[in-house]
């Protein structure tokens, strides 16, 4: 198989984007944390700060301005830091306990991987999740058939995680790469986006699979093309928004997309 002559790694989120289609896993427990304190957050609501490391994520989520209101009814002043960190201790055990029940690969994801590899090309991951949560996904992962060559949780870094550009950086260091230039990174939600393009890395946005969508694969591919097509539009304009160099619906049309940035890079351009 004729490898890519510019291009040196990929760098892949998890959720949303290698496995569990449509990010189930944050989402659902972040609503049960809200739930158990008394205030109702909608699977839309979870969705908006996705991306963020999850102490970022809950902060943000208890900044929406009507769960803002919410938490001020219920509990008389505003989500302060302690309460984030009280959610935070209580988010994280059961984002363990659960993570394993949304860990299914995307559909055309190992065999996506599997052709980057023959290609000649180094596999890079970074997520929103910590590092307690990655060290139970990655064994159920590699199960199914997915071992990137590193991983970067989110707390691994004192710089801390997502819109800034450490943990693809991260990776360019572990996986002794020569340009950043020469990487790409890929994701499903707009800080994912940030963070590839602040690490000077091209960037490719995954519409369809991932948080901004939010349907199942099974729910997905019940869809007419019609309505597949409503609910890609508005995912796909936040990712090209964000600067996404391509947007596709999942990893499975990845390949195509590196061949048209890799011929980019045989005539000179850079992201």
């Amino acid at each position: 198989m004729q490898g890519y002559q510019h291009l040196e790694a990929v760098i892949f989120d998890w959720a949303g984007t290698v496995v569990d289609f449509g990010s189930f896993a944050p989402t659902q427990v972040l609503i049960d944390v809200f739930a158990a304190q008394g205030i109702a957050v909608s699977m839309a609501e979870a969705r908006i700060p996705m991306g963020l490391a999850k102490w970022d994520h809950i902060k943000a989520l208890g900044q929406l301005p009507d769960v803002a209101a919410r938490w001020q009814a219920r509990f008389g002043s505003p989500m302060q830091d302690a309460d984030v960190d009280r959610l935070y201790q209580q988010f994280m055990p059961l984002q363990v306990e659960r993570v394993g029940e949304y860990s299914a690969p995307i559909p055309g994801a190992i065999d996506t991987i599997n052709q980057l590899r023959a290609r000649g090309l180094k596999i890079g991951s970074c997520s929103g999740y910590p590092r307690v949560v990655m060290d139970r996904l990655l064994p159920l992962a590699a199960a199914a058939g997915y071992a990137p060559d590193h991983t970067v949780a989110t707390d691994d870094l004192p710089a801390g995680g997502r819109p800034g550009p450490w943990m693809a950086l991260a990776n360019v260091l572990a996986l002794a790469l020569k340009d950043v230039r020469h990487c790409v990174k890929v994701d499903d939600t707009v800080p994912g986006i940030a963070e590839g393009l602040s690490a000077g890395m091209w960037t490719v946005g995954l519409s369809s699979s991932g948080n901004a969508v939010g349907l199942t694969a099974e729910e997905w591919l019940a869809l007419t093309p019609a309505q597949q097509d409503s609910h890609r539009q508005p995912a796909a304009s936040q990712l090209t928004a964000a600067g996404a160099h391509y947007v596709v619906d999942t990893i499975a049309q990845l390949p195509a997309v590196l061949a048209l940035i890799d011929a980019r890079m045989a005539k000179g351009e850079r992201p």
